[in-house]
């Protein structure tokens, strides 16, 4: 088994910090819906400005008020205006990497989705794998540049 990326929200903008909350982070749920993370469920997440990397569960907040709020001692971790990369993962087979198609939420400073993204892996003729970030699950992939050493 090997861990996969399931869904992700990158770029999301810290909305509050909460120290004596519950410890959790409160995300809307339309934001949580189109991507297919679930209430309860684990998150890896990824400070952009502080490099912070912390793990804690989802709450559903309130619809359609573009939340994003840790709790807890998750919100020691950031200061409101934050960017956040919240990904959620599966433990998959390695052969079911061509199976899967992450959905990937891109964000606007107000937290209003900006794009939609898919990451696909599949076998070229050769059988080796390649992988694109597909927009918008239209066919043609968008300009992706790994880093070369």
């Amino acid at each position: 088994m090997k861990k996969f990326v399931a869904a992700k929200l990158h770029g999301i903008t810290v909305t509050e910090a909460d120290l004596n909350y519950h410890g959790s982070i409160t995300l809307d749920p339309d934001h949580c819906e189109a991507a297919g993370i679930l209430p309860m469920e684990f998150v890896d997440i990824w400070n952009k400005q502080s490099g912070a990397r912390i793990s804690t569960y989802v709450i559903y907040g309130t619809r359609g008020e573009r939340q994003c709020i840790l709790n807890g001692a998750a919100a020691r971790t950031c200061q409101v205006g934050d960017q956040l990369i919240i990904c959620s993962n599966d433990f998959l087979d390695a052969g079911a990497v061509t199976e899967i198609a992450p959905t990937v939420l891109t964000f606007t400073p107000e937290n209003e989705v900006d794009e939609i993204l898919t990451y696909k892996a599949q076998r070229d003729e050769a059988g080796k794998l390649t992988f694109d970030i597909l927009k918008d699950d239209q066919a043609q992939p968008i300009p992706y540049r790994a880093k070369t050493a």
